[in-house]
């Protein structure tokens, strides 16, 4: 006598197994920091539900092809965007985002750059304001101190900070909670 499980069940788990295997991780990286950043969040999430991409070889039509995106860029000097990745806001603009569900992470020192801390991530949010899609991800400011971000909107910041100068040993947990909410918050 075999048993057999009901098929609803079954379909249930595919289902809920396939609900995020589209997910893009775009970030521009300088140093390695936001590459090692977004590899964790890659292996949080799964490699097989999730790739990683260098904004370096990225176009819109690599965007166009997920559903969910994770973009992560690090801020230079006093507020500027990620090098390779002020080049991809074109491609960004450029892109169908209709419907899809964009989340992001910033790197930022939020002790030598107290002004301006992940304003990066605060620019790319800025751009994604004009398209047609989701912001999701925000985050609470506890546990940092800055004196201004342009990541900081209505009391909140527009995604996930990192602050691998300072507060490196927490990065770990910051990513696995952060992306523990994503999980609720994709398609």
């Amino acid at each position: 006598m075999s048993i057999q499980m009901p098929f609803t069940f079954v379909g249930i788990f595919n289902l809920n197994k396939n609900k995020m295997q589209n997910i893009g991780i775009f970030y521009g990286s300088s140093t390695g920091n936001t590459e090692a950043v977004a590899k964790k969040i890659q292996e949080e999430l799964g490699s097989d539900i999730a790739s990683s991409i260098d904004v370096v070889d990225a176009s819109a039509a690599d965007l166009e092809k997920f559903n969910n995106l994770i973009l992560g860029t690090s801020t230079w000097g006093i507020g500027d965007l990620q090098d390779d990745f002020e080049g991809f806001l074109a491609e960004i603009s450029s892109a169908n985002m209709d419907g899809k569900k964009v989340a992001l992470f910033g790197l930022g020192d939020q002790y030598s750059y107290s002004d301006s801390f992940v304003d990066g991530m605060g620019e790319l949010y800025e751009t994604l304001e004009e398209q047609n899609c989701e912001l999701v991800g925000e985050t609470s400011t506890d546990g940092y101190e800055y004196d201004a971000s342009r990541a900081e909107k209505d009391g909140k910041l527009v995604g996930l900070a990192i602050d691998i100068e300072n507060q490196d040993d927490q990065t770990a947990d910051r990513v696995a909670n952060w992306v523990a909410e994503l999980k609720n918050q994709f398609n």
